[in-house]
C-alpha cells in the first residue's frame, strides 16, 4: 500500500488492529518500506512511502480495502475505541450471518472487520 505518511499508517495498523512491525528499510529507489505482520498468520502487509518529490498518494473512494477476521467484533471495537480508534460504519449483520464493521484508516483506505457466525 502506498502512503504519504508512513508513521501515521504504521501507528494505526499497530494500535487499532494489533499488527506488528516485522521489518523496516529503505529501498534502492529511496522508498521507505515497513512490513506489518498480521496476528496468528504468516501474512504481511507492505506499506510504502515514496521518497520526497514523488507525487502524493490519492486513494480513490471505495477503490480497495483490507479485511480482517475477528473472533468478537464488539470486544475488538471496544479495545480499539479505548486506544482512540472508533468504527466509521457498523456493526452490521449480513445475510450470511456474519457481522461486519469498518474503520477509516489513514490515507483514505478502509479496513473491514468480519466476525463469522458461531458454528
Amino acid at each position: 500500500m502506498r502512503v504519504n505518511d508512513i508513521d501515521a499508517t504504521v501507528k494505526f495498523y499497530t494500535e487499532a488492529l494489533g499488527l506488528t512491525e516485522s521489518r523496516r528499510h529503505t529501498s534502492p529507489r529511496g522508498a521507505q518500506l515497513v512490513f506489518l505482520q498480521t496476528p496468528n498468520s504468516d501474512e504481511e502487509i507492505e506499506i510504502c512511502q515514496m521518497p520526497d518529490g514523488a507525487p502524493a498518494v490519492e486513494v480513490q473512494e471505495d477503490l480497495m480495502h483490507l479485511a480482517f477476521e475477528v473472533d468478537d467484533l464488539e470486544q475488538f471495537a471496544a479495545e480499539a475505541k479505548a486506544a482512540g480508534y472508533e468504527l466509521s460504519d457498523g456493526p452490521t449483520q449480513t445475510g450470511s450471518g456474519s457481522v461486519i464493521a469498518f474503520f477509516d484508516a489513514p490515507e483514505g483506505y478502509e479496513v473491514e472487520l468480519i466476525q463469522r457466525p458461531k458454528q
